[in-house]
């Protein structure tokens, strides 16, 4: 008897080896709870959908195929094309099973009572996914509840799909079919089937979705929002419960895949002396030489060995291994392309004026573009007419805006819920791809623009702007420095919130869910007439109409806003006297207003800022506001004093303040100074240890939203810290800032900055994004790293704000940073 147990466990664990043997070279459960093997990794609610915008398009199940995240949202959903803010489940958790072959991951929407376990298992071919329901669908959900898997529409452009039932081409631009009962919901493109293939030409982006229950139907959401994605999706059943929808999921791998190495390098160039370092990505699986070579492009085309010189291993991050590539030796000016692995970048310049034209831009396009209240015009292109005339009116108490803007029970304003706001359609930006003025975003280009102007001089001029007349045409010079035009627009905007409310407020925006996702001419977002609620709807008289289109004004009163303006008031009280010097004092009397306030206060010390996004906390921005009033006001006594009683703020705080706080040295005494290198000291150490844990020797943000704008921050701090303390201090940090904007960076080598290098982003998440297109100059925040360990950047889907997104405040760090760049790069000749 012992004999035949033994004999049947003998083949018992033979059975499961062979059974792990035929899944050798397909998927296996990852420590991390992901489904692995080389070219495909499927994700497992890693990333949840978020508390505020929803449906970001990184949440649920996704697939990464040859080195693509081509899918993504794999979980049950309350209808076929979910729109951003429609209902998203709740991640509960993720485990395995009791064999330890299966993912569960649980979910919920606990406001319509539906919870369920998604069961994720390899199987041969791919994966099988099953739906178990905690008990059968209410009524009320019934014939609404699908499993949806959302595919990129870009990686699929211009290719086929194979039902079981018919064949078809996934639309370029979405064209229906349309249900004609005015719901304004999509029809599926192809349904009925059990089965369907997915590009069956395309050996690299492949999938096949096999139902064993419900038929499988396919829609192109982007007939509902142009952010939408192909969405395959198969029914619950009334009744369901265990399995109550089972795929098997067929992603096609290519045998011994690996990716490509990716040479990643600055697009603009290098001058001559200062360090070129190319990094090269490369995947675990890439079997690779351990050399590259520097090619000098010559008249003829043709192409002469510069240097051709062994790797260095940077170790590995995220799921990459990294090597340097180091040519700093090169100095000859010229055209230069790397060579690696039968790879050839696009050519790049080593030259003394590398960086002469990497900002106007920036300035002379993109924060023109993003003006509002004004009408922009670029040669034949109309940008805008002016916009947002009808600003604004008092938002409602209670409000929690689907942006992310809250108003507390306090209104914090004059005025009542509702209520027209005169004065409040003057200056300011557009924050970003949306259309709202954010305060604190504002207040921080003013504060980039006037450091930009103070130490590099931003003498550029391409650029009309007549307040007077609400009109901006670009490339057409003035005779006025395009920066102090900026600044000024940006505190016209700031200094009426100080007049009208007697603080900052948070900022304005969009009433409605249809104005906010509002695509194309700003001018047209509201009619540009005041709110007059003795008209009807669609009556207008003069400046007035029945219209609830004008936008809310967020009023809330809070420290840290109002320390964000007296930031940047102070610093344009000290710029702006030549060009508008009644609008200079006025903004000194403000900020020293706004300053006085806060101080008093207790804003505990917060713990150190690691977001991608600049400190917000009271603490922070006193540090920074307090700096700027000592500079304006040439070293009063109660800024030195409040400084000194703030240096417990800027230790916590330095990698945010440290640069602020060295531009007060010269107005400070002995002690400050002493005090202060001791802090950078120590911050040096802690900096040196963050940065060695990434090859690029910057700060990458690992949060919800990439980090260039952090990369940008810490580029000009150091030059600053640099500039006081050039013992501790070199300048290294701020071109490590300026490579990886630029190119030197995760996933892919186009710069960040559009138009800015031989190859940069030009699909971006701007006012244009619905033509695929890009604002000249504009930022995006960059690489992205999906969790666990999957870093992103789309080049083709402008539509993933998180990687592709915009933002004014994003681009005037850069300004800022890429001057202190070619400042850095000078003092290396």
């Amino acid at each position: 008897m012992l004999f035949k147990n033994k004999v049947a466990l003998a083949a018992a664990i033979s059975a499961i080896t062979l059974s792990h043997m035929a899944l050798a070279d397909g998927l296996s459960i990852s420590a991390r709870d992901t489904l692995e093997q080389p070219g495909l990794t499927v994700i497992l609610d890693h990333n949840p959908f978020s508390p505020i915008f929803f449906d970001e398009k990184n949440g649920g199940l996704q697939i990464v195929l040859h080195g693509e995240r081509i899918a993504t949202d794999g979980a049950l959903r309350l209808s076929a094309t979910p729109e951003q803010w429609d209902p998203v489940p709740t991640f509960g958790s993720r485990s395995r099973d009791a064999s330890g072959t299966q993912v569960l991951v649980k979910s919920s929407y606990p406001e319509v009572d539906l919870s369920y376990t998604l069961a994720v298992a390899p199987e041969e071919g791919g994966f099988r996914i099953a739906v178990n329901l905690d008990k059968p669908l209410p009524k009320a959900l019934e014939g609404k509840v699908g499993f949806n898997l959302d595919f990129l529409p870009s990686t699929y452009f211009g290719k086929t799909y194979l039902s079981d039932k018919q064949p078809g081409l996934f639309p370029r631009h979405p064209a229906g079919p349309m249900k004609t009962d005015k719901s304004g919901d999509p029809q599926p493109l192809v349904s009925g089937g059990k089965s369907i293939t997915l590009s069956p030409e395309d050996p690299l982006t492949r999938v096949t979705i096999v139902s064993d229950k419900a038929p499988v139907a396919l829609y192109d959401a982007r007939n509902r929002a142009q952010n939408g994605w192909f969405v395959v999706r198969s029914m619950v059943a009334a009744g369901a419960k265990d399995e109550a929808v089972v795929w098997h999921v067929r992603p096609n791998v290519l045998p011994n895949w690996a990716r490509e190495p990716v040479i990643s390098y600055n697009q603009a160039g290098y001058t001559p002396n200062r360090n070129k370092v190319a990094m090269i990505e490369l995947d675990p699986n890439f079997k690779g030489p351990d050399e590259a070579e520097l090619l000098r492009l010559m008249p003829d085309g043709s192409k002469q060995s510069a240097l051709r010189g062994k790797l260095t291993s940077k170790g590995k991050w995220q799921r990459y291994n990294y090597s340097a590539f180091d040519f700093s030796s090169v100095r000859e000016p010229g055209l230069y392309v790397i060579s690696y692995a039968n790879q050839t970048t696009t050519p790049f310049s080593i030259a003394e004026n590398a960086y002469s034209n990497i900002w106007q831009p920036s300035l002379d396009t993109f924060l023109p573009a993003q003006m509002d209240h004004m009408g922009v015009r670029e040669g034949y292109r109309v940008w805008t007419a002016p916009s947002h005339l009808d600003d604004a009116r008092q938002a409602p108490a209670n409000l929690v805006h689907f942006d992310g803007y809250k108003m507390g029970e306090s209104l914090d304003s004059p005025f009542k819920a509702g209520e027209r706001i005169d004065g409040l359609s003057v200056g300011g930006w557009q924050d970003a791809g949306d259309y709202d003025i954010q305060t604190p975003d504002n207040s921080w280009v003013v504060r980039d623009l006037v450091w930009g102007k103070e130490l590099f001089g931003l003498e550029w001029d391409e650029t009309s702007v007549d307040e007077a007349a609400r009109q901006v045409e670009i490339r057409k010079p003035d005779g006025q420095q395009d920066s102090l035009q900026q600044i000024r627009h940006g505190v016209r905007q700031l200094v009426a919130q100080y007049k009208i409310f007697g603080h900052a407020i948070q900022g304005i925006i969009d009433p409605t869910l249809k104005q906010y996702t509002h695509l194309g001419d700003a001018s047209s977002q509201t009619d540009n007439k005041f709110y007059d609620p003795s008209l009807g709807e669609n009556e207008s008289k003069g400046d007035r109409s029945g219209k609830t289109d004008d936008r809310w004004a967020f009023t809330t009163d809070r420290p840290s806003n109002n320390l964000y303006v007296a930031t940047a008031l102070a610093g344009a009280a000290r710029t702006l006297p030549a060009l508008d010097a009644q609008l200079a004092a006025e903004a000194l009397t403000a900020a020293k207003a706004l300053w006085a306030r806060e101080q008093g206060k207790n804003f505990p010390v917060a713990e150190r800022h690691k977001g991608p996004f600049p400190a917000r906390s009271p603490d922070a921005v006193n540090v920074q506001a307090t700096v700027e009033l000592l500079l304006a006001t040439k070293g009063e006594k109660i800024y030195k004093d409040r400084l000194m009683e703030l240096l417990p703020t800027i230790d916590v705080q330095f990698d945010w303040v440290g640069g602020a706080a060295a531009r007060a040295i010269p107005l400070m005494d002995a002690t400050y100074r002493k005090r202060l290198e001791e802090i950078a000291v120590k911050a040096k150490a802690r900096i040196d240890n963050e940065i060695a844990n990434t090859p690029f020797g910057v700060p990458i943000s690992e949060h919800s939203w990439a980090g260039s704008i952090q990369v940008a921050t810490f580029g000009t701090n150091m030059y600053v810290l640099h500039k006081a303390f050039p013992k501790i201090f070199g300048v290294e940090y701020t071109l490590n800032a300026l490579d990886y904007m630029l190119g030197r960076h995760p996933v892919n080598n186009v710069s960040l900055v559009s138009t800015i290098g031989t190859r940069s982003k030009l699909v971006a998440y701007g006012h244009n994004r619905a033509d695929y297109s890009f604002i000249a100059g504009g930022m995006v925040p960059g690489p992205l790293v999906i969790k666990p360990d999957y870093p992103e950047l789309k080049t083709d889907w402008p539509f993933l704000w998180f990687e592709n997104e915009y933002t004014v405040a994003t681009t005037s760090a850069y300004i800022l940073a890429a001057n202190a760049a070619s400042a850095a790069a000078k003092e290396k000749r």
